[in-house]
């Protein structure tokens, strides 16, 4: 019983992060499963390619629901307080909270690598703006629950234990990790989900949340990210685009307008007003 814990977390999250990537690469219009449904196969890629993202969320949102039904069903909480009693019985965490450096380190990895000549599949500053998304989406959420749930921890310290916050930084780093450098090799998105997966474990050990809790939080780091990476390039091109239809100069709006009918601007010449009617043949 002295591992429980890691091998309960690590076949959880895993087993989702792999059943994710599976679908997505499946899905990707290179090699679709033929569990799919055969109109998939003659959809448009805009549709393949949102509907395996759609598909690729249900892993994550599925450790969120098991952390919210914790709230309601016993045999949950049961098991909450069972895998709380071993950890105490086979305590194997040191002292240190090392918790509060693992957390970072996917994301610490991602820019190190990148410094290292191993680039990602998105530019820093693309990079950077997904990663502030995301931590802004699950910042929000993560205070949001833990005011509103109100729900003890172990340590009885306060009550701010659902959903491991830690848990969430973790695995959010690790799916961003996994996302930077899932075209490299799958090692990269292991070694991220390891260090995750770790966080997870030492938060039950060192009494500061229940193993319901820390499911939840690897379910809505997953989720953020995901969600950063599906939302940033709509919105990039968005206001990329806004900002190139937008006219700057006279003349930029005489070229524009020469695509249109016509264009009616004010002018003032020799101290006098007046307007000029610009118009393309």
């Amino acid at each position: 019983m002295k591992f429980i814990i890691f091998i309960v977390l690590f076949l959880l999250v895993n087993t989702a992060r792999l059943s994710a990537q599976i679908v997505e690469k499946d899905t990707s219009g290179k090699n679709i499963v033929d569990t799919l449904k055969k109109d998939l196969l003659t959809a448009p890629d805009t549709v393949q390619y949102l509907r395996s993202k759609f598909i690729s969320l249900i892993p994550p949102a599925a450790l969120v629901s098991y952390g919210i039904t914790s709230f309601y069903a016993r045999p949950l909480r049961r098991l909450d307080h069972y895998i709380y009693k071993e950890a105490q019985e086979h305590n194997i965490s040191t002292k240190a909270t090392l918790e509060d450096y693992f957390q970072n380190a996917p994301v610490i990895l991602v820019y190190g690598l990148n410094l290292a000549g191993v680039h990602g599949k998105n530019t820093f500053i693309d990079r950077t703006l997904i990663f502030v998304m995301a931590q802004g989406m699950l910042q929000l959420t993560l205070n949001t629950l833990k005011h509103s749930t109100q729900r003890l921890r172990p340590n009885e310290t306060d009550r701010l234990s659902f959903p491991s916050g830690h848990t969430g930084n973790a695995f959010a780093g690790a799916e961003f990790m996994a996302q930077e450098f899932s075209g490299k090799s799958v090692y990269y998105g292991l070694a991220g989900y390891a260090f995750a997966t770790t966080t997870g474990v030492f938060r039950i050990y060192h009494r500061d949340h229940w193993l319901s809790d820390v499911i939840a939080g690897a379910g809505f780091g997953i989720l953020a990210t995901k969600g950063a990476y599906l939302l940033y390039p709509y919105i990039r091109n968005a206001l990329f685009k806004a900002k190139e239809d937008k006219p700057n100069t006279i003349d930029e709006i005489r070229r524009k307008a020469k695509t249109s009918s016509s264009l009616l601007l004010p002018s003032y010449q020799n101290g006098s007003l007046g307007l000029t009617f610009v118009a393309g043949f």
